[in-house]
């Protein structure tokens, strides 16, 4: 029977046990794992502690409980922080150990109606690059992004190769420095034009990430749309009191 020691809550205990299982490969991927009986046999618990335990393995994308067939192990999801910094999709996944690239669905140059001017300071019909990729961390496509950038601000663009960083090629091909970005993320539902990009039914719950990202002199050089997987993706934000 696991005893509570110096602090640490029991579920957590049991958490971290069943953690342990899933990484050391006694549970694998798509695995179902023992009813919340049997765990509170195996653990000798109470049923509320291991409920407690699979809510956390679940918030933290370990597990995925299904109503009427059981509890199975997922795979994690990706852990994006919210935070003050920029980095590049390929930085992100670089960090988890991913490898990271783009395929590049659609790149033209169109003339901006109203709302792309208002968004990117730009008069009405001015020639605007349309940029459309599928962002893929592995061989594992994780983001659909519709991005719309200024023709001034690299002319050429539409001649490169957009597989890899955004960012990077504006910064070493057209000196672009880039300043600062306002985002929104808000919860949707992936309609079924996109699902099958994204390989997901459609219907799946997904972020929308829209961003607008500035220069050194506070001009728009970007504006993007990127629908995210929800079961791939987790948001996260750490906070402090003030004293």
């Amino acid at each position: 029977m696991m005893e509570e020691k110096q602090g640490a809550a029991l579920y957590f205990r049991v958490k971290e046990n069943l953690l342990a299982l899933i990484k050391s490969g006694v549970y694998t991927l798509g695995d179902k794992l023992p009813t919340e009986s049997e765990l509170c046999q195996e653990y000798e618990v109470s049923r509320t502690t291991i409920r407690q335990a699979l809510q956390q393995l679940e918030i933290e994308g370990y597990i995925q409980r299904v109503q009427g067939k059981g509890t199975f192990v997922s795979k994690p999801k990706i852990r994006e922080p919210i935070t003050r910094n920029i980095r590049t999709f390929v930085e992100q996944m670089k960090d988890l150990g991913l490898s990271a690239h783009s395929k590049v669905l659609e790149l033209i140059v169109i003339p901006a109606d109203n709302t792309l001017a208002e968004t990117l300071h730009i008069e009405e019909k001015d020639p605007v690059i349309k940029l459309i990729r599928l962002r893929y961390a592995e061989d594992e496509p994780l983001q659909y992004v519709t991005s719309y950038l200024p023709w001034r601000v690299a002319p050429g663009l539409v001649n490169e190769d957009c597989s890899g960083s955004l960012f990077d090629l504006l910064k070493s091909k057209y000196d672009v420095k880039i300043y600062r970005s306002v985002e929104a993320i808000e919860p949707i539902l992936i309609e079924e034009s996109i699902s099958y990009l994204l390989e997901v039914p459609a219907g799946s719950p997904a972020f929308s990430l829209k961003s607008l990202t500035y220069n050194s002199e506070e001009q728009p050089i970007e504006y993007s749309y990127g629908i995210v997987r929800g079961d791939r993706f987790k948001f996260t934000m750490e906070r402090y009191v003030n004293d």
